[in-house]
């Protein structure tokens, strides 16, 4: 017998002294291990093999079906957009509010709105003060008055009461909501928020993600803004403001009775991680997620897993 075909006979005789019941039991533990939820969310890397928290893909298609328009409050105007079924009195649960992170716009929604378009649910969408596609007075930025553009918004806009999604800026005014205006909120899911300049990672907001993610909001401002030659100034205020604020108190955290879920990336560039569970822990019955192999900027390196995380969030 050759030596390649005694190889052969010794691999059948390996395989078939194996008992039938070890296969088997290999076989069913393959599957539970599948059932039980061990298996991506979502890529953890590129097609280049990049980790997806070290890039910055590209926004996704803008939804279709918007009803936009801009309303004017506390003088200036906010762009907004309206997507899914028109909300009413009779409809069983609110509209969902989608708030974006500071400099940036509501282009970073793309990807969830049509996801909770499709779960039935009403989207509003808006460019914060001087961001995006709305204007900005000489009125220095503050968080609560962002807060109280959109206590504004939804009075213009007749909604009474929102399930409130915000992301960076987004969410802190989320938290001011929450503690100054709580009945305009039916439930608040907060990523990637700080309630102190003491919660941010030194020198995170000089990373290569975040410069990235700088930059495209400038690219953006540039293209949409209705006063495109203010993006030094506006970047001026909005980084004089993120040195102060926001200033939430611990026993301000404690006052939210909200339904809240207060998330973050694994690989947040500048939100401490420390200071997320912190916010979780002391906001009473908050719910802490943290996504796996993403950075702040979640909804655009793992729309999946974020979109995800909302859904679960609504229920």
């Amino acid at each position: 017998m050759s030596a390649s075909a005694l190889r052969k006979a010794q691999r059948i005789t390996l395989l078939s002294g194996v008992p039938f019941a070890v296969l088997l039991l290999f076989v069913v533990l393959s599957l539970a291990w599948v059932a039980a939820g061990f298996t991506h969310t979502g890529p953890s890397s590129d097609k280049d093999g990049q980790s997806a928290w070290t890039s910055l893909p590209p926004f996704g298609p803008q939804p279709e079906g918007a009803r936009s328009g801009s309303a004017p409050v506390n003088g200036i105007n906010i762009w907004y957009a309206e997507y899914g079924p028109e909300p009413g009195p009779d409809s069983a649960k609110p509209p969902v509010l989608l708030l974006h992170g500071g400099l940036a716009d509501s282009s970073y929604w793309n990807d969830l709105v049509p996801a909770l378009v499709a779960r039935g649910r009403t989207v509003i969408v808006m460019d914060s003060r001087g961001h995006g596609r709305s204007t900005r007075n000489i009125e220095p930025y503050s968080y609560d008055l962002m807060a109280e553009d959109v206590q504004l918004l939804l009075r213009f806009l007749q909604v009474p009461k929102v399930d409130l999604v915000g992301w960076s800026d987004g969410g802190i005014i989320g938290l001011d909501l929450a503690i100054h205006d709580p009945e305009l909120l039916s439930g608040l899911f907060a990523y990637g928020a700080n309630t102190r300049p003491d919660g941010l990672i030194p020198g995170g907001d000089q990373s290569p993600v975040f410069s990235m993610g700088t930059e495209r909001a400038r690219e953006e401002y540039l293209r949409v803004s209705p006063t495109p030659d203010q993006w030094d100034s506006f970047n001026d205020q909005i980084n004089r403001m993120w040195a102060a604020q926001p200033d939430i108190s611990d026993d301000q955290l404690r006052s939210i009775h909200v339904r809240t879920t207060i998330a973050d990336g694994q690989y947040d560039e500048v939100i401490k991680r420390e200071h997320t569970e912190h916010i979780a822990a002391t906001i009473p019955g908050a719910r802490l997620v943290i996504l796996p192999e993403v950075s702040h900027f979640a909804m655009l390196q793992n729309p999946a897993a974020f979109n995800k995380a909302v859904l679960d969030f609504l229920g």
